[in-house]
């Protein structure tokens, strides 16, 4: 909960709108339900497994077949890596601070300020921040993919038919709670897909604003530059 409530208090400063949206989504949408309420749907899938057979091993060996890896390891895993990228945005402005602050100490307090801002996204700060928005939306893709590859179209039947030795013959084996665990599921594809959407959106809005900005530039330039170039003359009226 700590490290947590650290990212979203320090990245909050820095974000636009649209990353306080995110940050707000994964927060309560994502971490809360993952900690309240899917971590203890999934705690009973290996020991509530039955298969119609007495056979030693033969449970454990379809239970690895069929949940290689536990939806609730993978969520934490993703939700751990979807939220690193944010603390490099935080990490790059502490260093903005840091090398104003040995500045100031080196030539004075009055001295020319490096950052007049140290968090805003201007120059290698602007590029940290869009870089951390196209990670985490890489990262959702990843994972959105891995769960398809690992869980056909994001389901778990009700029930799955096992051949795999020492299993005597075919034998169905029975998952505890499968439509609580789809609509877990469910819920949280359909957050992962939001917040990707979130992160593109955002990530063309700091796009757009740099190329509105570079175009209003490089107008104004052109304005002054034709304003002092082509003036009438005190004398005869000729342009220069």
């Amino acid at each position: 909960w700590g490290v947590f409530e650290g990212i979203l208090s320090g990245v909050n400063k820095y974000s636009t709108a649209f990353g306080r949206i995110w940050l707000s989504l994964v927060f309560i949408f994502r971490v809360l339900v993952y900690v309240v309420a899917a971590e203890r749907v999934w705690s009973d899938d290996h020991k509530d497994f039955d298969c119609n057979t007495l056979q030693p091993g033969c449970s454990n060996v379809c239970f690895d077949h069929f949940f290689p890896v536990s939806h609730i390891r993978l969520w934490a895993l993703q939700l751990i890596l979807v939220t690193c990228p944010s603390l490099l945005v935080v990490m790059h402005v502490a260093y903005r601070e840091s090398k104003e602050q040995k500045n100031q100490e080196a030539k004075g307090e009055h001295c020319r300020r490096l950052y007049p801002n140290p968090g805003k996204k201007r120059g290698g700060l602007w590029w940290t921040y869009l870089l951390s928005l196209l990670v985490k939306a890489t990262v959702d893709v990843v994972f959105l993919y891995i769960f398809y590859r690992l869980y056909k179209n994001y389901t778990l039947p009700v029930v799955v038919k096992c051949e795999i030795p020492p299993c005597p013959n075919i034998v169905d084996c029975f998952i505890s709670r499968p439509t609580e665990k789809n609509i877990f599921t469910l819920f949280m594809v359909i957050t992962a897909c939001i917040c990707i959407l979130l992160n593109l959106v955002e990530a063309s809005y700091l796009v757009g604003k740099r190329c509105r900005e570079a175009l209003l530039s490089r107008s104004t330039h052109t304005h002054t530059y034709t304003h002092y170039s082509i003036a009438p003359s005190s004398t005869g009226g000729q342009l220069f």
